[in-house]
Parts: C-alpha cells; sequence; structure tokens
C-alpha cells in the first residue's frame, strides 16, 4: 500500500537548507493499522503531505495504493487522491456549510452521480455517529463532533488509505478515545491507516506497528 525508499525532502528558506526527512525507508502492506510517532518538528506532517502528493521529495521514491507519487502527471494525482482520504488535526470544514454539505461536497468534486450523494452521504455521517447532526453547520458542533464530520468526509469517497495527522491533537481524553475507537471500526473493515501522532502514550495504548521519526530520520520500527 505505501512503499518509501530512501526519501529526502530539503526546504531552503533563504540562504539556509533545512533537512525535513533524510534517508527514510519503509513499507506498509494493506490493511495494517500503522502509527507515525515522534516529537513536534521530526517531520511526520512532511512525510504525509508526500504520500498524497501535497508536495516531492528532493530525493527517493514513493508507491503510495499502486501509483508511483514521485513521477505521477500531473493529470493523474486526483486519481491517486481519490485512493487516499485525510484527516487533519484541526477539521478544516467549510464553515459557512452544513455537516451534510461538507461530505457531499467531496463526491460532487469526484463527479459522482448525483443520485447516489445523499445515500452515501447519510450512510457515512451514520458510522460516524453523526447523521442527527446531517444539518448542523460546524460552529454548532463539539470539537469530538467536528472531527468525526472530519472522518466522514475523508471516508465517504471509500479509500483504501486513511492518513490521519494528529486527529486527536485538539481533543481531550475522553474524546480522543471516541475517536480511536472509531479509527479501530474503520480499519476493521478494511481501510489501511496511518496514524501520526507526537503523543507516546497513544502509540503504547493502540498496540499497533509504530513508526518513530525524530529529526527527520527513521528511529525505531517496531512491530
Amino acid at each position: 500500500m505505501i512503499q518509501l525508499h530512501r526519501v529526502w525532502k530539503v526546504y531552503r528558506v533563504g540562504p539556509v537548507r533545512v533537512t525535513a526527512l533524510a534517508d527514510v525507508s519503509f513499507s506498509i502492506e494493506k490493511g495494517e493499522f500503522t502509527v507515525l510517532a515522534g516529537p513536534s518538528g521530526s517531520g511526520k506532517t512532511t512525510l504525509l503531505r508526500l504520500l498524497y502528493r501535497d508536495d516531492l521529495p528532493t530525493e527517493g521514491e514513493i508507491q503510495v495504493a499502486g501509483y508511483e507519487v514521485t513521477s505521477l502527471r500531473r493529470s493523474k494525482i486526483p486519481q491517486l487522491r481519490r485512493a487516499v482520504g485525510v484527516v487533519f488535526q484541526d477539521a478544516k470544514l467549510l464553515p459557512a456549510r452544513s455537516v451534510y454539505e461538507n461530505v457531499a461536497f467531496v463526491l460532487r468534486v469526484l463527479g459522482a452521480p448525483r443520485r447516489e450523494i445523499t445515500p452515501r452521504v447519510m450512510q457515512t455521517l451514520k458510522a460516524v455517529g453523526l447523521s442527527a447532526k446531517a444539518q448542523a453547520l460546524p460552529a454548532q458542533l463539539s470539537l469530538g463532533e467536528q472531527q468525526r464530520a472530519a472522518l466522514a468526509r475523508a471516508l465517504v469517497k471509500e479509500p483504501a488509505l486513511l492518513l490521519a495527522d494528529e486527529p486527536t491533537g485538539n481533543l481531550d481524553e475522553a474524546i480522543s478515545e471516541e475517536i480511536l475507537d472509531l479509527l479501530k471500526e474503520i480499519w476493521n473493515r478494511g481501510t489501511t491507516i496511518l496514524l501520526a501522532t507526537h503523543r507516546a502514550t497513544l502509540a503504547d495504548q493502540l498496540k499497533r506497528r509504530t513508526i518513530v521519526l525524530d529529526g527527520g530520520r527513521l528511529l525505531e520500527d517496531e512491530p
């Protein structure tokens, strides 16, 4: 599902070269639930951005869901992103649109038939426990509900891979537990998950394979 081979990412900030990722290699098989751990600034978000082609590596090779990301034609990027769902630390919902519209927007962009949109959106909202809040605006939701809506938006296109970048970072412990339980349910349905977190306790709690980054380098890969 994911393969990285000797991936480097170096940014230029004026005359200074900043290395965000240094010679990172690993693979994740279809159906795995993997934790990407490391402190803030360790390169986790940079790595995720490379996986869904929001940026390109300076060196190295990346394959995601059967796509050679580093050499992918611009016209093929939407196809890659149909196969990959992304959830961020802040939900990034459209504030002036209802929960329903935030989720339906993805299907409209993908060109889904109109008759399919409402059933798929409502089915996905039901799966994340938000069917009763379909017409609510993001500001009317709790932080936990906003994150559930973000998950629904990522899942409605039925991605093979879900990338979650600190999805519990802004949540208290109880709500974090709810989001983690929901991620486990999604994984049990067959979705491959890569969850990035700076919280070592969360990685220990999940008891899943953990890839540890520190200073842009792969420090550990624990089964």
